[in-house]
């Protein structure tokens, strides 16, 4: 287990994004995506970094891993595919919604109890059905049901508080931020509130890439190693069919990855390489293509990135073009690793 004194909190200020993407028509650039990449070695050090990867920045969902771990050091005793759903930001399929109604039942609690808001379905195919049955948004449908049902397990079992776990100043938030803190290496910078409602922790790039390798480098028994092999197992769980970092997983052996709204990928493999993505503007467009060529940086045989490359743009139908990653994430240009 990994215990390191935090840093200072990296600074509050506008961040320094670079062209990180270009989107391409007619073998013109027609737009431009900014944002900032870190990858780090399997020894923690940084092998390739653009942009500002150690200002303040908002993780959301990307800080789930770290949140399950936080949970499960403080007792939470899901597994598996629950485990899975605890960090997940879910389509709200049926098995999702099964998934944090059987977490809620091991707490004697139901969907009233969840302080998290209620929302139609994230998946569009899921989302349109619904629509079309004529059923009303509800908390277990909303992306992040599982982790709220997993907080709300974990508060009964140690006696806390249920009304309230999404304060910043309750027990469990508290056990969350230090875990946060310990696994980033540095001091949280500020707390917000995530679209859910439970607290967010800004902290930098290269602290989020360090806590996902720690995590991906946890040793059997711990919970670094409970949470990574649930979310290896069960991609689908904390996603959805068809979603792209499920579909990352499955195709990079070993790979733990989470994405997070407003363009935040992290991933790690499982000798410590990592990578962490933030796009500027939130475009998940970029964020898919710029985490795949972060991780042929970090060592990945590009072959089994050739799925992630990025869509297209297309004129009268046809492809015209495409978003690709600038040319300073060709893993030609670095040097050869020592």
């Amino acid at each position: 287990m990994h215990r390191t004194t935090p840093a200072d909190a990296p600074a509050i200020r506008e961040p320094r994004h670079v062209p990180v993407a270009h989107v391409t028509r007619g073998g013109m650039v027609e737009g431009v995506h900014h944002g900032s990449v870190v990858v780090l070695d399997a020894d923690g050090e940084v092998r390739f970094r653009l942009g500002d990867i150690e200002v303040a920045c908002y993780p959301r969902s990307a800080l789930k891993p770290l949140q399950a771990v936080a949970m499960v050091r403080a007792g939470l005793p899901l597994d598996g595919e629950l485990l899975s759903l605890a960090m997940g930001s879910h389509s709200g399929e049926e098995r999702h919604l099964a998934g944090a109604r059987r977490i809620l039942e091991f707490a004697g609690l139901g969907e009233d109890d969840l302080r998290n808001v209620p929302d139609l379905p994230y998946d569009p195919a899921v989302r349109d059905t619904w629509i079309r049955e004529g059923r009303p948004p509800s908390r277990l449908a909303q992306n992040c049901s599982g982790k709220h049902a997993a907080m709300l397990y974990l508060c009964k079992l140690n006696g806390w508080p249920l009304t309230d776990y999404d304060d910043p100043t309750h027990p469990l938030q508290r056990v969350i931020a230090g875990v946060v803190e310990e696994l980033t290496g540095q001091r949280i910078a500020r707390v917000s509130v995530d679209g859910c409602g439970t607290p967010l922790f800004a902290v930098s790039l290269h602290g989020l890439a360090r806590a996902a390798a720690r995590i991906a480098t946890g040793a059997p028994g711990t919970p670094e190693f409970r949470v990574a092999d649930a979310l290896r197992a069960h991609p689908e769980m904390a996603s959805g069919a068809g979603r792209d970092t499920a579909a990352l997983m499955h195709a990079v052996p070993g790979l733990l990855a989470k994405d997070g709204f407003e363009g935040v990928q992290v991933a790690a493999l499982p000798d410590g390489r990592a990578i962490a993505v933030k796009i500027a503007d939130g475009a998940n467009r970029a964020r898919v293509p710029v985490a795949a060529a972060a991780l042929a940086l970090a060592g990945v045989e590009p072959r089994l990135l050739t799925g992630f490359a990025g869509e297209p743009t297309t004129g009268g139908g046809r492809p015209v073009g495409g978003v690709r990653p600038v040319a300073a994430l060709d893993p030609s240009a670095l040097p050869a690793p020592v």
